[in-house]
């Protein structure tokens, strides 16, 4: 394999506003390209809003819901990557032919679909179908995968997605900033966001400590050094519908080690440049080598019936 390079990107999304979103990731894709990029990456649901899906019923969803890999957003982001010579990977509510309705991802390049997932475990929206399949697929000769936010939280999808022989997971988010009964965790105030050019400190305060960023160090890196991935995390900055998102979007290595973040107080990316050579050095490499699944294959996989509580809902 050669390197690759990759850019995550941060934006504020308007809700169900696809045209206004797609505006913005095509410019985004444009300036990465230039920079380099082979590969831009946004968070989920990046085409058509997350949070404001909450409060839409079933027929309001299946108007903002596509067709994949028929809608004319999958046609817009083919454009895109053909007009600017990248890969993109973004996020959209999907309905199928019976009008059953997922989260998606999807990868497109300039001949269209590469690849698409379903998110595993939906819950903005009760009209929602979860997933039932992980997805491999190959960029530039690196094998690669998606999990969608909650997925990753569930250690068992990031490991089963390695096992699968996934080097790269991209790891789309709308997260952070919502209440949880851990300590520390709550909404950041809307204002502190209108007022960031005249008080940036007070925005970054609170979207670095423990409403943000620092409950995101507390796992995300352990997710990336404990299965030797590179992951590739996007979340929106900005206002997403009514509650206030604070962006983070980074590049990690396999060693966990943070190796491109965006830092700025607005729509940003950041590229890095991903080498084979730390997938067989990092630890998580050898750690998964001497793995005795015969010691927990019948622990692990175990009856379980499936309970997903999310506090802030």
């Amino acid at each position: 394999m050669e390197p690759i390079k990759i850019a995550t990107a941060q934006f504020e999304n308007r809700s169900g506003d696809k045209e206004y979103n797609l505006g913005v990731m095509r410019r985004m894709a444009g300036d990465a390209s230039r920079e380099g990029a082979q590969v831009i990456a946004f968070h989920e649901c990046s085409v058509t809003g997350y949070t404001f899906a909450r409060q839409l019923s079933e027929e309001q969803l299946l108007e903002v819901a596509e067709l994949i890999p028929d809608g004319p957003s999958i046609r817009t982001l083919q454009d895109i990557a053909a007009g600017h010579n990248i890969v993109v990977l973004a996020g959209l509510f999907e309905k199928d032919a019976d009008d059953k309705m997922y989260k998606a991802y999807v990868c497109v390049d300039k001949n269209g679909l590469i690849a698409k997932y379903r998110k595993l475990h939906p819950f903005i929206n009760p009209h929602l179908t979860p997933g039932d399949q992980y997805v491999i697929f190959d960029l530039f000769g690196w094998k690669c995968s998606m999990l969608i936010c909650y997925d990753n939280n569930i250690i068992e999808n990031v490991r089963a997605t390695k096992l699968l022989g996934a080097d790269i997971i991209f790891m789309p988010h709308v997260t952070m900033c919502t209440p949880s009964t851990r300590p520390g965790a709550g909404f950041v105030d809307p204002e502190l966001w209108h007022n960031r050019e005249a008080d940036p400190t007070s925005l970054r305060q609170e979207f670095d400590g423990l409403k943000g960023r620092a409950w995101l160090m507390k796992w995300l890196p352990a997710r990336a050094y404990d299965n030797a991935v590179y992951a590739i995390f996007s979340n929106p900055i900005g206002m997403d519908h009514d509650q206030l998102k604070n962006g983070c979007s980074m590049i990690l290595d396999p060693y966990g080690d943070i190796i491109a973040e965006c830092r700025r107080l607005g729509n940003d990316f950041t590229i890095a440049t991903l080498t084979p050579e730390k997938l067989e050095r990092a630890g998580g490499h050898r750690y998964i080598q001497a793995r005795r699944p015969e010691l927990y294959r019948d622990i692990i996989g175990q009856g379980h019936v499936s309970e997903q509580k999310v506090v802030w809902l």
